[in-house]
């Protein structure tokens, strides 16, 4: 299978917890899918039909720190503005708060879409991940066929829960997959299992049991004989369906 992979690095990014707002922004240690369909859309320069899209990344980081920042939270006022005799419709207050920020990121984007190669190499819109000042420059692209393997390693990557679980290393996090801007920017979300730390296939089939067959990325490092294992992921629908997914029976 043919899929557009593409690698963009940046200095800096976060992607906070949409039900945070006063005090602290944590950051996702990985982009949520909503993040990844933004991405797509600006370099499409348009919003792009989600169906049928399959994505999978590899994303990695040097270090986590905190920023500060600040709100201007404001609200409706009346009366003029001191010394004038300007009418006064608005005052605010600023409020300073922590927010943790990604320090080197990496990122190595797959997509099923090998004909959207020449919108990635000529991107409608700046190249940003994260927050509007989050710039990142794509330092590779090319369509790569993929392979299938009985022998795979995962790190570094967001997993569908239930593979997840098998894994037996990780941690499980809720993340929103998909904003409607057809319908108010209406938000889906979907539970996810990031892995960092490196698992092998072999320790995967041993807590899950039976044969499987897996993607990997011929391009990627070879580890104990093993290539870097993809688990693809759907912006809308159900994720089990389609021939993406990190293994296949």
């Amino acid at each position: 299978m043919k899929v557009l992979r593409i690698v963009a690095q940046g200095v800096t990014t976060s992607f906070r917890y949409p039900h945070f707002i006063h005090g602290v922004h944590p950051t996702f240690e990985m982009p949520p899918p909503s993040t990844i369909y933004g991405h797509i859309c600006s370099a499409l320069g348009k919003w792009m039909a989600p169906e049928g899209v399959r994505f999978a990344y590899l994303f990695k980081f040097q270090a986590k720190f905190h920023d500060v920042e600040h709100l201007h939270l404001v609200s409706k006022s009346s009366g003029r503005l001191e010394g004038t005799r300007i009418a006064k419709v608005l005052q605010g207050s600023v409020n300073p708060f922590k927010r943790e920020i990604l320090f080197n990121p990496t990122l190595v984007l797959y997509i099923n879409k090998p004909e959207w190669y020449q919108s990635f190499h000529s991107p409608v819109y700046p190249v940003v991940l994260g927050r509007s000042q989050d710039l990142f420059s794509y330092t590779d692209i090319r369509v790569v066929e993929l392979q299938t393997s009985d022998k795979a390693y995962f790190e570094n990557t967001l997993a569908p829960f239930d593979f997840g679980l098998r894994a037996g290393s990780g941690y499980a996090v809720l993340m929103p997959k998909f904003l409607d801007y057809t319908r108010g920017r209406a938000p889906t979300f979907e539970r996810y299992y990031v892995l960092r730390r490196r698992v092998f296939s072999e320790d995967i089939m041993r807590i899950a049991g039976g044969k499987h067959k897996f993607v990997v990325d011929p391009l990627a490092e070879e580890v104990n004989g093993s290539r870097l294992g993809l688990c693809f992921h759907s912006f809308v629908g159900d994720d089990d369906n389609n021939e993406f997914m990190a293994f296949m029976a």
